[in-house]
């Protein structure tokens, strides 16, 4: 069985080897969408596969893993997504304030809601990047080293950062915190 990294290689020049990869990831990239833009996922999920394969002569395996390469076409994909939400509400003055805000949908998807508030404030009050990377890692379960690819930063500033977000959000939750977010700092 070819490797992910073979068949995005592979597709250049052969465009029926993209579609292993799309049976392959669909699931996941559909579960990344649908927690952060839940009525949008099933497009999204369709607009990352165009840009994904009409982008793949660009991905250089010495970066890093396909997958990882296909979460960061996932997330340009999603911020596009909220950047065009936000302009449209800012052109439309009845717009719903929740529909731009992406963490509302997290609220609503916490699975310990007496945490939810505090967790919904802790999350945003990170700086962006340590978010992503506690949500990749924790939702999607990449590796540390897969986020730090998705995020385009160095792999042990990636760990650095998550190391920091997971202590931030410790501090703030406190034992009631999910394991899958906080993971284990002893």
């Amino acid at each position: 069985m070819a490797t992910d990294e073979e068949l995005l290689t592979r597709s250049r020049s052969d465009a029926s080897s993209f579609e292993p990869l799309v049976e392959r990831h669909s699931r996941a990239l559909h579960g990344y969408f649908a927690r952060r833009a839940p009525g949008a996922a099933d497009d999204l999920l369709a607009e990352a596969w165009l840009r994904a394969y009409a982008g793949r002569t660009t991905y250089d395996a010495a970066r890093g893993p396909a997958r990882a390469w296909l979460f960061g076409v996932a997330r340009n994909v999603l911020a596009a997504h909220w950047r065009g939400q936000e302009r449209r509400a800012s052109a439309t003055a009845f717009a719903d304030e929740a529909s731009s805000d992406p963490w509302h949908a997290v609220d609503r998807r916490l699975d310990a809601a007496a945490v939810g508030p505090l967790m919904r404030q802790t999350l945003a009050e990170l700086p962006a990047v340590e978010r992503e990377l506690l949500l990749l890692i924790a939702w999607e379960q990449l590796s540390p080293t897969e986020a730090a690819v998705v995020v385009g930063v160095p792999a042990g500033t990636a760990r650095s950062r998550l190391h920091r977000a997971r202590t931030r959000l410790r501090a703030a939750l406190g034992p009631s915190a999910p394991l899958s977010l906080t993971g284990d700092l002893a």
